[in-house]
């Protein structure tokens, strides 16, 4: 069973993952340009991403296009926005049942709730995980395959960008604090599951409060046995009118 300090360092890992998950998903370099040629009136530098396309001219000029028919996209294109979002969305959940899962906290109730949210937390970081990391190697495999591919002109081939080594991050560290918080809380628990963590003056109240309702228990159950006490008890069996 791992200690806060470990639900502490997966928590920050899948933060960095929803952080660079999100930034792969806006950027426009999945794929760059690898050789343009050399006319100076040409595009030095090609870029396209999944909403956008973009273009450096030799003369400075930055100028970008978003892709609005979505149509009209390739399938793994479509297959990457989708899942990308998706995998955004998996993270910002599990981000909300880790803070309550996390043992260094107060809040989300007792040990097993606890114990519940901080494995849903984890599942929903891997499943973000693998949603991140099936396009990046779904995209990587098609700008490889165009690459290597002799009918395609040079001026038209591409490398892998820097949002796909981003993404391949992000993946590796939603992948990683999902499986340090569901191995967190695998482990057997002895003694009471339910125990809701209160602050110390709350905790010294409730423990005043059932020491009282003890006392009075033991003060009733003596005051039942005093008073189930027949005087028929005390006599010793002799009366007064065998020696009349």
């Amino acid at each position: 069973m791992a200690s806060p300090g470990m639900q502490i360092f997966a928590f920050v890992l899948a933060l960095l993952g929803i952080m660079g998950a999100t930034l792969a998903t806006l950027l426009p370099n999945w794929k760059v340009s690898a050789d343009v040629g050399s006319n100076i009136i040409s595009a030095i530098t090609q870029m396209q991403g999944l909403w956008m396309d973009c273009t450096w001219y030799s003369t400075g000029m930055f100028s970008c296009t978003l892709k609005y028919s979505v149509l009209a996209l390739p399938a793994y294109l479509q297959t990457a926005r989708t899942t990308m979002v998706l995998s955004c969305v998996l993270a910002t959940l599990g981000l909300c049942l880790a803070s309550l899962g996390l043992k260094c906290t107060r809040w989300g109730g007792g040990r097993r709730s606890k114990r519940h949210s901080a494995i849903a937390s984890g599942a929903c970081f891997i499943a973000a995980g693998l949603l991140c990391l099936v396009p990046a190697c779904w995209f990587t495999d098609e700008v490889i395959r165009s690459f290597l591919d002799s009918n395609v002109p040079p001026n038209n081939k591409f490398e892998p960008g820097g949002a796909l080594y981003v993404a391949f991050v992000s993946a590796g560290f939603l992948l990683l604090g999902g499986s340090i918080l569901c191995t967190s809380c695998s482990g057997k628990r002895h003694g009471p599951q339910d125990l809701v963590l209160l602050p110390p003056d709350k905790l010294l109240l409730q423990q005043r409060l059932l020491q009282q309702q003890q006392q009075q228990q033991q003060q009733q159950e003596l005051q039942h046995q005093y008073c189930s006490l027949s005087p028929l008890d005390n006599k010793t069996g002799y009366s007064l009118q065998d020696y009349v």
